[in-house]
């Protein structure tokens, strides 16, 4: 059925633009604007795909959006979804299984974090070289059809190191802050408690967000490689540094960052 839907929304695209895009980008928390630098080719509201869901959180734009950006044939998603809207892991993963079936060579993912290491600071990128899912629902629970994926992905090397040292090298030749980090993935939608954060740090997290882990699970499943690239929104520790945080402080300091996250994403997709 999963397969099936698929194909339906694949088919319900195919009428609405012979676009063939290269990469798949999706657009995290106060990173849309990213979409004003994409020559459009199409914009597809979410609400007209069949099956898609549709985004309800503040910033995220909810359309499908093909056209060119550093050169390159991309289709974005401008808005993504979480668990915590209510909707089911097949649900918030769903666009990736459409984008792989568009035969994109590479899935580019971006998102807002709160730093849960003391050297990296609101404002700063950090490109995920690893991942802990603490999320209660896998995407791929249930029965597998193994023309979508094998029942048992690996997960050694999902994510590209070799990306990682490229995006890297271009952020130091720019004089933007960057690291490598760990994710880690939580439910949501509150934030985590000083003990959590606690937690998060000794456990080996450096980095913490709500999204991100189920989308790379369906990736790492279809075989499609990926690059994640996060933008720090609040520092989370040490504890001491913890402060009261709000969606829109959030949103501010992302798009603040976003001009650095736009220029290393260009400068590697040109490359």
């Amino acid at each position: 059925m999963l397969y099936d839907q698929i194909q339906e929304s694949l088919t319900y695209l195919r009428t609405q633009t012979d676009f063939q895009p290269e990469y798949g980008i999706i657009l995290g928390t106060g990173l849309g604007s990213l979409t004003d630098s994409i020559q459009i080719e199409v914009e597809i509201d979410y609400k007209n795909i069949p099956h898609f869901p549709v985004s309800t959180v503040e910033s995220h734009k909810g359309k499908l959006v093909f056209g060119t950006f550093a050169g390159r044939r991309i289709v974005a998603m401008s808005g993504r979804f979480h668990y915590y809207e209510g909707y089911s892991m097949k649900q918030v993963t769903f666009p990736v299984r459409v984008l792989n079936a568009l035969k994109i060579k590479q899935l580019i993912i971006s998102n807002a974090s709160g730093s849960t290491r003391a050297e990296i600071a609101a404002g700063d990128i950090v490109f995920v070289k690893d991942h802990i899912n603490l999320q209660p629902e896998n995407p791929l629970r249930g029965e597998n059809d193994e023309r979508l994926g094998p029942r048992f992905p690996d997960m050694l090397r999902t994510y590209d190191i070799e990306l990682n040292k490229k995006a890297i090298q271009i952020a130091r030749t720019h004089n933007i802050r960057a690291h490598e980090g760990v994710y880690v993935g939580l439910q949501g939608p509150n934030l985590e408690t000083p003990a959590e954060y606690e937690y998060l740090h000794r456990i080996g997290g450096d980095i913490v967000g709500m999204s991100t882990v189920p989308e790379v699970l369906v990736a790492r499943h279809e075989g499609l490689p990926v690059f994640v690239i996060s933008v720090v929104s609040n520092q989370c520790y040490p504890i001491e540094s913890i402060r009261e945080t709000t969606i829109e402080e959030v949103i501010e300091v992302v798009e603040k960052a976003a001009p650095d996250m736009q220029l290393i994403l260009t400068e590697l997709l040109s490359e």
